[in-house]
């Protein structure tokens, strides 16, 4: 039995998401059937994502989508990794401006059937979500590394780029019901991280080449990788790696100062899930189960 999957990502700045992608194509449980691109640079951020897809021989759709937010400025306007292209194999055409169409096309071709990733800022799920108000609803599950919901931990941004990069659309995702609408949050994936020459280690296999390929760029400026896209994406197929709880999330739109901010409360039938805590062994054992 696997799970049908839509991803939307903005692979391409931050590592995590080709290592999610990577993660999402070698799961023999995971049905990937599309792929969106979202903030500055979709149509390179859609050329990284083809990289992997070809690597493995799987042809799985790729839209660019939205490069802006519905509102604000952009604040991620350039995929660095994309200075890798030139080494790999990938497509250089995309359909333009059908990204949130396909997205819906996909779900009501397959209503209560898909698991919807988002891994990026919100915007192409906003923009689908206002398009047909009743795509939340046919929805299998929405799954997102998105906010910060337990404040206290030392060492935590309150506010989270995700939900920070496009905040009118946060709002928007959050307000809208879903079956399973759950959250993977900045204070639990901080606990799952590994070291560059950790990285340099571990990433063996065909897959995982080009991935290594991109985190060199990321290397440039940091010694570290934070897995917070792979570990909402394992929690899918594996129930005990985080636990969650049920509660009700708001959103800050109107104080410049904390725009974005997710504010958490714990309710016993609320419409929300989000990560408590995170057991870092077993997702490691987990994801590197499928590159072994």
């Amino acid at each position: 039995m696997t799970t049908k999957i839509l991803l939307d990502t903005d692979i391409g700045s931050d590592i995590d998401d080709a290592i999610c992608l990577a993660y999402l194509l070698a799961n023999p449980e995971c049905d990937l059937v599309g792929i969106t691109t979202v903030t500055g640079e979709p149509e390179k951020r859609a050329q990284l994502a083809s990289v992997l897809c070809k690597v493995v021989g799987k042809s799985v759709p790729i839209y660019p989508g939205s490069a802006e937010p519905i509102l604000l400025p952009q604040r991620q306007m350039y995929a660095p990794q994309a200075a890798t292209l030139h080494r790999w194999e990938h497509t250089q055409g995309f359909p333009k401006g059908q990204a949130v169409q396909f997205l819906r096309d996909m779900i009501r071709a397959h209503p209560n059937e898909i698991t919807l990733l988002t891994i990026g800022p919100l915007t192409n799920i906003a923009l689908l979500f206002k398009t047909d108000p009743e795509i939340p609803a046919l929805l299998k599950a929405l799954v997102m590394m998105c906010g910060v919901f337990y404040h206290s931990i030392p060492g935590i941004s309150l506010r989270e780029w995700n939900a920070y990069c496009d905040s009118h659309a946060t709002v928007i995702v959050y307000q809208k019901p879903v079956m399973v609408h759950r959250s993977v949050g900045l204070d639990v994936t901080m606990q799952v991280n590994m070291s560059a020459n950790e990285v340099r280690q571990k990433f063996r296999g065909e897959l995982l080449r080009p991935v290594l390929d991109f985190a060199e760029v990321w290397f440039l400026e940091r010694q570290t990788i934070t897995f917070h896209d792979p570990l909402a994406a394992t929690t899918i197929f594996d129930d005990q790696i985080c636990h969650f709880e049920r509660g009700q999330v708001e959103v800050e739109l109107l104080s410049e100062k904390l725009n974005g901010v997710t504010f958490w409360e714990a309710k016993e039938n609320g419409p929300h899930e989000v990560a408590r805590d995170v057991d870092p062994v077993r997702f490691f054992s987990h994801y590197f189960s499928f590159f072994d």
